[in-house]
């Protein structure tokens, strides 16, 4: 028998505007298995908190190499980091505020942990950021992660034992599933979630590029 690792009604919503916030709006974890976690328990964090922990400047540039040297537009100016790319909530709630500072407004709310996000640009300490509906804004850098996730898109997505149509099923995953992303090759990537291990289509999972290959 396939096992399907379903999700909660409520967890379909990733991002609700700041001034709707309901205790009863929080979506609802996967139920997975402890040992399934994808990060370490957190509390949740909001800009306000993150903003009392030390912050190092950043590294001193060389005046006459930043005159001469035309920014690049696929790197951040901050990290050097490509952009866009993709990153993971770490907490369990992130402010998403409309600029890059804690003077602006918080436009949203961001309320499922380890769910994926694009950063697309970077300026200072904060990052900004869309989730899969496009949803977005400025993020403070400490609310996310490196870690990578993937969110299902298709409907009792089959994940295989190998990359392969013909392969057989470890499992079904249904929409909006958070799984953890591990390899991938131009067309499959290997995921897990609920505790079940497998490759899915690329094509169906937001989180990772369509060009990308991972080891």
């Amino acid at each position: 028998m396939r096992a399907v690792v379903t999700l909660a009604l409520l967890a379909l919503a990733t991002a609700v505007p700041a001034q709707q916030i309901r205790p009863e709006a929080r979506p609802v974890s996967l139920v997975l298995p402890d040992e399934d976690i994808l990060d370490e328990p957190s509390t949740n964090a909001d800009l306000t908190e993150v903003s009392n922990t030390p912050i190092e400047p950043p590294a001193p540039t060389d005046v006459s190499e930043q005159a001469s040297a035309e920014p690049d537009p696929s790197v951040g100016p901050e990290t050097n980091l490509p952009l866009p790319r993709f990153v993971s909530l770490k907490t369990d709630e992130g402010n998403v505020r409309r600029g890059p500072s804690l003077s602006h407004r918080i436009d949203w709310v961001f309320l499922r942990r380890d769910m994926p996000l694009q950063v697309i640009a970077e300026y200072g300490h904060w990052r900004r950021v869309v989730d899969r509906e496009g949803l977005g804004g400025w993020v403070h850098y400490a609310l996310l992660s490196g870690t990578r996730t993937v969110i299902v898109d298709d409907n009792l997505l089959p994940i295989r034992v190998r990359p392969s149509e013909t392969a057989p099923e470890a499992a079904q995953l249904e929409a909006g599933v958070i799984a953890r992303l591990g390899e991938c090759n131009p067309d499959w990537c290997r995921i897990s979630a609920g505790g079940y291990r497998g490759w899915a289509l690329k094509s169906a999972l937001w989180g990772v590029a369509s060009d990308e290959i991972r080891d």
